[in-house]
């Protein structure tokens, strides 16, 4: 009512029409899809900066600093190759266990830090989207830059690791590129999924390490993948099977692991084409779905 009004008696223009005249749109309003894309695209300067500063300052009052990046995954791996390797003998069932589990750890907990931190990519920077206008993707999108960075380092030990274990240097480690590459666009639309549900449940940060850590028993990190055959019904082998963390990681050790060729949960094609699947749905529903929650975001 109050835009149909006459604002400018000597005109005779309403309000909507002075704004259309003169250009100007609702602070926070969602622009276009295209047009939305094409700013975040402006800002990645922006983003690539900000998960730097991001990096260097996570670990920086602490006596290790940035070596916590190796120290937490190998940590990870070493509690559960306790627990499964020594104490369930999972190491009798898979062929140089170490590396096997190692890999699956590291995968695993690029899309786990990724998933966990994004759920406050909205709510934990308030004062920043309050003050700054710029797409509100770039925060989510700057969380899985900072996990990827971070990943990126402890791939170098994974990789001494692999070799110390016995496992030949073999052109197939060349495919950990791609495979991060899909990995990363996954993450980056799942990290956007729960950037938006993050900002409208706050507690849903609380409840995320329960989600994940069943996720991660779903996913073939710390057992061989065939016990899925051997105790679950086909169906639910086969959903399993679908699992996006699960693809990836047996996408790592297609690339790195000679010893696990003939184990593989499905064909390096399937895989691959499980993987490509992912990242496309995800990435783009996942953007979408972020695009249309745009001006909720900081209000409130």
């Amino acid at each position: 009512m109050a835009n149909t009004a006459v604002a400018d008696p000597e005109s005779g223009l309403t309000r909507a029409q002075l704004a259309q005249r003169y250009g100007l749109r609702v602070a926070g309003e969602r622009p276009p899809l295209a047009e939305y894309a094409r700013k975040l695209w402006a800002y990645r300067h922006f983003m690539t900066a900000y998960s730097r500063a991001k990096v260097a300052s996570s670990l920086s009052n602490t006596q290790l600093g940035q070596l916590w990046q190796v120290l937490t995954p190998l940590t990870n791996a070493a509690v559960y190759f306790l627990i499964f390797g020594v104490i369930l003998s999972q190491h009798r069932n898979v062929s140089n266990f170490i590396a096997y589990l190692c890999t699956g750890v590291f995968i695993f907990m690029f899309t786990q830090t990724a998933v966990q931190n994004g759920t406050s990519a909205i709510t934990g920077n308030l004062g920043l989207i309050r003050a700054l206008q710029f797409p509100r993707a770039a925060l989510p999108i700057t969380v899985t830059l900072v996990q990827l960075q971070q990943l990126l380092m402890s791939m170098i030990v994974l990789a001494v690791i692999v070799v110390l274990t016995g496992e030949p240097i073999t052109f197939r480690w060349l495919l950990i590129a791609p495979m991060l590459l899909l990995q990363s666009i996954f993450n980056v639309g799942l990290t956007m999924v729960m950037a938006r549900l993050g900002s409208k449940v706050t507690d849903l940060k609380q409840v995320m390490p329960f989600v994940m850590r069943t996720w991660l028993y779903a996913s073939g990190v710390l057992y061989p993948v065939s016990l899925f055959r051997q105790h679950l019904p086909p169906w639910a082998a086969t959903v399993l099977e679908w699992n996006p963390p699960l693809v990836f990681i047996e996408l790592a050790r297609y690339s790195l692991l000679d010893s696990h060729q003939a184990n593989l949960v499905s064909s390096p094609l399937r895989l691959w084409a499980l993987g490509l699947f992912w990242a496309v749905v995800m990435g783009i529903g996942g953007f979408v779905y972020f695009w249309r929650g745009e001006e909720e975001y900081g209000r409130g």
